[in-house]
């Protein structure tokens, strides 16, 4: 008896210490590879004035077939649709910040693709009969919904070049 308390005993510290050992770090973590490098692509230096230079960049987007969602003078948001295939549908959200930078304006886009696809659903009709058993039977419905598979801020370098060429037209 005293044996076996002690193997309880013991088999309960090794419990415990290996439930309180210091959790390791994932290393899948996205802000682990966060640099804050100052060499970004999301911004650019104008010469103009934030509203003239926020103003070019509207332009820009409604001359691609952006949607103007929210509109400020030095901030402007919109959205784009594709659909690239029959089941998925993706949207780009895009922000403008226009901000004073000595005599002009220093200029931080941002874009996000939002993805979602289309996910078939059924349900099954079920008849239970006492003394019998149930059976079911696909006599359901089925449908389909677009659920949200993934978003992700734009990052590539000439995205946001072939923007800021794009916006440097547009400024009058």
């Amino acid at each position: 008896m005293q044996r076996r308390s002690a193997l309880v005993a013991s088999l309960a510290i090794v419990l415990m210490a290996a439930c309180s050992s210091a959790p390791k770090k994932n290393k899948e973590l996205a802000y682990h590879a966060e640099s804050f490098n100052p060499d970004s692509p999301f911004e650019m230096s104008f010469e103009q004035a934030p509203a003239a230079v926020c103003d070019a960049g509207r332009r820009a987007l409604l001359s691609q077939g952006y949607v103007i969602e929210e509109i400020k003078p030095d901030w402007v948001k919109a959205r784009k649709f594709f659909q690239p295939n029959s089941s998925v549908h993706v949207q780009i959200n895009f922000t403008l910040s226009c901000l004073t930078e000595g005599e002009g304006a220093e200029v931080f886009a941002n874009a996000r693709e939002v993805r979602d696809e289309l996910k078939s659903t059924s349900s099954n009709a079920g008849v239970s009969v006492a003394g019998i058993g149930s059976v079911n039977l696909p006599l359901g419905t089925s449908g389909a919904s677009l659920v949200k598979v993934g978003e992700e801020t734009i990052t590539d370098s000439e995205f946001y070049g072939r923007f800021f060429a794009l916006m440097q037209t547009f400024i009058r």
